[in-house]
């Protein structure tokens, strides 16, 4: 069975970076106790952008963190955050 692979990229807006990473972080502590999470990285480049890099056991407990109250809380919390989300679901290629 292969894991499930899962970068999430965020850009703050403007002036709101400190707040951002308060929130991923906090996402990224409740995330990495979940049954099932192999790996929850948070990455930040030159230019303030957030990356979240994550490694999930199965589609079913990449589902459960998804229904999470800690995620759903997260999503609430940053939505006046960012200018831009974009997340991809990846395959490793061999």
């Amino acid at each position: 069975m292969e894991h499930i692979v899962i970068a999430a990229v965020l850009k703050p807006k403007e002036g709101l970076q400190g707040q951002l990473l308060s929130k991923l972080k906090k996402v990224q502590v409740a995330s990495r106790e979940e049954a099932g999470c192999i790996k929850y990285d948070l990455h930040q480049s030159e230019d303030q952008t957030f990356v979240l890099y994550e490694v999930w056991k199965d589609e079913e407990t990449l589902e459960y963190h998804i229904q999470s109250a800690h995620y759903q809380e997260y999503r609430n919390n940053i939505a006046d955050l960012v200018s831009n989300r974009e997340v991809y679901k990846l395959k490793i290629m061999e």
